[in-house]
């Protein structure tokens, strides 16, 4: 009998770690903050929190409304607020009409305009790059900012992809260079998928070339590509996170005298979308190159590059 119980246990905490491993990290944390926010509403409007239902969640939505909250964020809290009640064993309806109605009615009078972060093109990538070269430090710190930059940008990088990248996951061909992704946010069961980077004709700004020097001059055989430095410059086993991604991003920026405020970690990826798109690359290519799996965010990139491009006013003389 001992044993059943012993193996039901067993069962019971491996369940749990398959219901965790469900969701990415991120998304987990993030769930969790958003019912943070939830939960304090509720605690500050005399609101049962668990379990709660639709008038409440839609009360709240209308708070967020107010304080000018993004219709995508508004709906993401709505997701999560859901998420946490089934994993705490409850049912809430977040598809009632008192809450779907209240977004519509909110959408129709706030709108749903989502003014992103500003993409770094082309020159912006440049002069980013430029003020490394230019910086007054240690080479080896130089060429590991400098190669974040790049593969990010080239590769169509999302920041967590950039830092979660090993040693082993590199392969250098005659072409260029192979990097296996071993998981992504669209690939969330770790199929795994390859990108390219081909050798630019331009080498300062290759991010082939910059990342043979990153491991040359770093020694690193194995492990995480992109790591922390301790004091005195020291190279550490550490793992970078991903918001150095846009801590770097900003750094540089503002050092080049351009306003960061409008910058992230995601400019790289648009960045390297809108430039595409730009030069007239398909959108098939550019989607296998981002792994974006619809089409929707990639055709807002394309339309974006296309503003003055096929402009009708172009064809107005005056």
């Amino acid at each position: 009998m001992s044993n059943i119980i012993t193996d039901i246990k067993a069962l019971q905490e491996e369940t749990l770690l398959n219901l965790q491993s469900s969701k990415a990290n991120n998304t987990i944390r993030a769930y969790k903050s958003d019912y943070k926010d939830f939960e304090l509403f509720c605690v500050k409007n005399g609101f049962k929190t668990l379990p709660s239902e639709p008038k409440i969640v839609s009360l709240y939505l209308t708070h967020l409304s107010t304080k000018d909250v993004k219709m995508s964020t508004l709906k993401r809290r709505l997701v999560s607020i859901g998420v946490i009640h089934k994993y705490k064993g409850y049912y809430l309806d977040t598809k009632h009409p008192t809450i779907i109605e209240n977004i519509m009615g909110i959408k129709r009078r706030k709108g749903s305009i989502q003014k992103g972060k500003k993409p770094i093109l082309i020159n912006d990538l440049k002069i980013l790059i430029n003020v490394i070269d230019k910086e007054n430090k240690e080479e080896i710190k130089k060429l590991r900012d400098r190669s974040i930059i790049l593969i990010g940008f080239s590769g169509g990088f999302r920041r967590n992809e950039i830092v979660s990248l090993d040693f082993d996951d590199l392969d250098f061909v005659t072409e260029g260079l192979k990097i296996n992704l071993k998981r992504s946010k669209t690939d969330q069961y770790g199929e795994g998928s390859v990108k390219g980077l081909p050798y630019f004709d331009n080498s300062q700004y290759c991010p082939v070339l910059s990342i043979k020097n990153w491991i040359e001059l770093s020694n690193i055989d194995s492990g995480p590509l992109f790591r922390r430095f301790s004091k005195g410059s020291k190279l550490t086993e550490n793992r970078l996170t991903d918001q150095t991604v846009a801590l770097l991003i900003k750094k540089y920026l503002k050092l080049a005298g351009i306003e960061s405020k409008n910058y992230s970690g995601h400019s790289l990826r648009s960045g390297f979308a809108t430039s595409a798109a730009e030069s007239g690359a398909e959108e098939r290519s550019i989607m296998a190159m981002t792994g974006h799996k619809s089409t929707e965010m990639v055709r807002r990139y394309i339309k974006e590059a296309n503003l003055f491009k096929n402009n009708a006013l172009k064809h107005i003389k005056f």
